[in-house]
Order: structure tokens, then sequence, then C-alpha cells
């Protein structure tokens, strides 16, 4: 894979567990908001966004039906070995917003955010 990956919920969506409201992911939110500061970014990293309908096939053919949650950051065969990730076969990945954040930063050159 010679892009890193992140896949985001769609928003808004609907959960059918709840209906007659729309929603929106509060942990892909500060991705969203990081993407659009930064729109260069997206010509970078490999962007998808899904349906909140589980199963999220595109991930869960990736990385199992274990680890649909999004957001999720699968990240390009080129990162470093040393990183914080988890892994699934040979894909390395990372889905706490987060993590997320400080990876998209420290691989793309995009400011951290501020503790």
């Amino acid at each position: 894979m010679s892009r890193d990956r992140l896949f985001l919920l769609e928003t808004p969506f609907d959960d059918p567990a709840l209906p007659g409201q729309s929603f929106y992911c509060p942990s892909g939110i500060r991705i969203e908001g990081l993407l659009a500061a930064f729109p260069d970014l997206a010509e970078r990293v490999e962007i998808h966004r899904l349906p909140f309908a589980k199963p999220r096939q595109p991930v869960s053919d990736l990385l199992g039906e274990e680890n649909q949650s999004l957001p999720v950051l699968i990240l390009a065969d080129d990162a470093p070995a040393d990183l914080d990730t988890e892994r699934h076969g040979e894909l390395r990945f990372v889905n706490d917003d987060r993590r997320i954040l400080a990876l998209l930063a420290a691989r793309h050159g995009v400011p951290l955010p501020h503790p």
C-alpha cells in the first residue's frame, strides 16, 4: 500500500436504534476539522467515508470484523516500524482519534493538536 488510508463515518448519519435523529461521530469530526483546515492533506492520504451501518465491508475486509470501528487510519507500507499501532496480519492501524491526529502530524507535516 503506497499511501496511508483514513476511514471516517459519513456525516451526518442515522442510527436505526435512535430513530428520528441525525448524528456525527465526535472522534471523526475532530479529524474532519483537520482535513478542512489543511485540505492538501487529502492529497497525501487516501480518504474514505463510510455509512454508519455495519458491516463496514471495506474496513472489515482489511482489518477483520472485530476492527471495523471508525475512525481508523491504516498505515502505508513505508511507515516506520517503531510507531505505536495495532496489527491485523501485515497491516498496521490506529483507531484512536488522538493517535490518528498525532500520526497525521508526524507523517504528513500538519501541526499537532494543542495539549
